[in-house]
């Protein structure tokens, strides 16, 4: 993958044609005022050392060197980049919950892409943490494990549908099973686990199992998305049409508020109600933040590795090669004559 950091700077080679017309126009009026002294083959005589090749050969390599030049200040990135980031925060992962009653639009837009929204903020705020995303319904899967790249985080986070996971419903107990499961082995950093859900829990162990990540050290937070009064559920993101069930009734989807509190009771974390305000995300932020952090170290990817070094290198071989062609010819092999008899 290839792409420039600064591509506006690639409108310059427009002027380039230019200095082409600059150049022959004013070797032309040299000529003109050559002649002037004489005719060109007595002015060559008398100066037997000067090569107007030369001066051509100087004039494009200078040009290649503007070439290069423009296209070293426009940034040229490809490939990936690879690098050692330190940061000091906890382990966190956040399990968010695809299920279908995710599309209702009991909140604006709908479920979702509000879990979403608050996902990206709570990535935002929390750089200095490894954190690892989690999608689930009936199933769960591994988003994307512990690390401190949050840029990698917010790619994945594009990604996020309902469709990730084939198995429809919500069993929270999986999520956060896999959740435990995610987590390094260190003792010496604190962990603490979101889950950002409408709670509608098909299984009824979610409970125990957060009792058991509370035992554990595992702080497990709730973020409740939804009304407690319901809304009907979506075919799909943008349908107008409602679920049914077998016997032709709009299926409703409620916020399971009492099952989301005691998940957070016993997970030893918060219950906290998304709404359009920024009143969840605070309140999240300050429980976590009473947890023990930890220097870490981890590996950054980024999508583009600058390649300013490789270009730097060839213009500076170029105006190098440029600055030790005279003029002159050279004393040496002027009288060489390779194609001429």
């Amino acid at each position: 993958m290839f792409r420039f950091a600064h591509p506006e700077y690639l409108y310059l080679y427009i002027a380039l044609p230019f200095v082409i017309v600059i150049y022959i126009y004013l070797n032309i009026k040299k000529r003109k005022d050559v002649t002037k002294l004489g005719s060109l083959d007595l002015v060559k005589q008398m100066m037997p050392e000067l090569s107007l090749k030369r001066s051509y050969l100087k004039f494009w390599i200078v040009f290649v060197a503007l070439i290069l030049g423009v296209f070293l200040v426009a940034g040229p990135q490809f490939g990936t980049k690879v690098e050692k980031v330190e940061k000091r925060g906890i382990e966190l992962v956040i399990a968010i919950d695809v299920s279908n009653s995710m599309l209702a639009r009991d909140v604006t837009p709908d479920r979702l892409s509000r879990a979403k929204q608050l996902l990206s903020r709570i990535i935002d705020a929390r750089k200095n943490d490894k954190i690892a995303l989690i999608v689930f319904a009936g199933e769960a899967y591994v988003q994307m494990p512990l690390t401190t790249d949050t840029q990698s985080a917010k790619l994945f986070l594009n990604s996020i549908n309902t469709n990730l996971v084939p198995v429809q419903g919500t069993v929270i107990s999986k999520a956060i099973d896999l959740g435990i499961n995610s987590f390094s082995s260190d003792k010496d950093v604190d962990k603490a686990m979101i889950l950002i859900t409408d709670s509608e829990d098909h299984e009824g162990d979610a409970i125990q199992i957060a009792k058991r990540a509370g035992d554990a050290g595992i702080m497990v937070n709730v973020m409740g998305i939804g009304s407690v009064d319901g809304s009907p559920i979506p075919e799909s993101q943008y349908s107008n049409n409602f679920k049914t069930d077998t016997e032709g009734n709009v299926v409703v989807t409620k916020l399971n508020e009492e099952m989301a509190r005691e998940i957070a009771h016993n997970g030893k974390g918060l219950f906290v109600q998304a709404d359009n305000t920024n009143t969840a995300i605070n309140a999240l932020e300050a429980e976590l933040d009473k947890l023990q952090t930890k220097q870490m170290e981890s590996l950054a990817y980024s999508e583009y590795d600058e390649k300013f070094p490789i270009i730097a290198w060839i213009l500076l071989i170029v105006l190098i090669v440029e600055v030790c062609i005279f003029d002159k010819k050279n004393r040496i092999f002027r009288n060489v004559r390779i194609f001429k008899r």
